[in-house]
């Protein structure tokens, strides 16, 4: 090819891209609309059975047998499938709650009423001893049930927080999730090069910090995770190792029927450190990926098996 036409292809590349990533952006920010319209618990249901119906025809349903084939040997390939039926209704069910995120009723112990995210008192106790605490807290949660909650019960509980998140690559679908999260979820950080110096001086300045921790990281350090070796990424211990913060999780289980939630936090993990007594920043990702284990086994249908966690 001429350079003259090489350069023409390009640019109109280039062109049709943007035209398609702005038609794209259009479309989301009008279903997202038009959701929030719409009951929750009712689109709730009838995505989770549009997924779990539509799901096993999808690549990313070999994807996710093989990921539980390995994970969970002993099961037998009809309860594997159920599991994945559970992953997909669960998939489809965040889909629909997206929208009304902000409307989500987190319960109040001192004022009991309808709710949709349940806890008890210790988790209650919890979060006020972490608020009153001297030095902040870096909290972790896994892409288990909604994994968008855990960042509103931290905001219900008056916690000043920055949580990492991942934008979207086309700027209207990210403008309009940033809108629907801004309002109820603290401070989010997108990220990028610069993110662990925005949440490495958030915490200096009392903030407290979450991640999700359970997907698969490059440059990530290597972790043991149901007897596999995958990479993790490595910042929140990298954090923690700079800054002698606490870490806790916190983990949100879809209850029966689908519609309703109970959240946890955990007590402080147990932060693994070399013979200088510095945090270790391998030792303490393999510890958390420990406890993200624990929780995946006790509810495998409710987290992302869809994706290569391991590669």
């Amino acid at each position: 090819m001429k350079p003259g036409a090489r350069r023409f292809a390009l640019r109109a590349g280039r062109r049709l891209k943007l035209v398609v990533n702005t038609i794209a952006g259009w479309v989301t920010v009008a279903m997202l609309r038009t959701l929030r319209l719409t009951n929750r618990q009712r689109t709730a249901n009838v995505f989770g059975w549009f997924m779990r119906k539509a799901g096993p025809w999808l690549p990313e349903h070999r994807v996710g047998r093989a990921n539980l084939a390995a994970a969970f040997p002993e099961k037998s390939p009809a309860e594997i499938e159920a599991i994945l039926a559970g992953v997909w209704d669960n998939l489809g069910r965040v889909a629909a709650e997206f929208s009304h995120l902000d409307r989500l009723r987190i319960a109040d112990i001192e004022r009991p009423g309808p709710s949709d995210i349940d806890y008890d008192q210790s988790t209650a106790d919890r979060f006020v001893e972490i608020r009153i605490a001297d030095r902040p807290t870096i909290f972790f949660a896994a892409h288990l049930s909604n994994w968008e909650i855990p960042a509103l019960v931290a905001a219900f509980f008056k916690l000043d927080g920055h949580v990492l998140f991942r934008p979207p690559n086309i700027r209207a679908i990210s403008n309009a999730i940033l809108k629907i999260r801004a309002d109820c979820m603290g401070t989010l950080v997108p990220s990028g090069f610069d993110a662990p110096v925005r949440l490495a001086n958030a915490l200096r300045r009392g903030s407290h910090v979450g991640m999700l921790v359970d997907q698969h990281d490059e440059k990530g350090v290597g972790v043991t995770f149901f007897g596999r070796t995958c990479r993790a990424n490595p910042l929140l211990a990298q954090l923690a190792r700079h800054l002698e913060c606490q870490i806790r999780g916190v983990r949100i289980v879809r209850l029966p029927g689908g519609n309703h939630f109970w959240g946890e936090i955990s007590e402080p993990i147990q932060l693994s450190r070399d013979a200088e007594g510095r945090v270790d920043v391998q030792g303490t990702m393999q510890a958390i990926t420990s406890v993200v284990e624990g929780w995946v086994r006790e509810h495998p249908e409710q987290w992302l098996w869809l994706h290569r966690r391991w590669r």
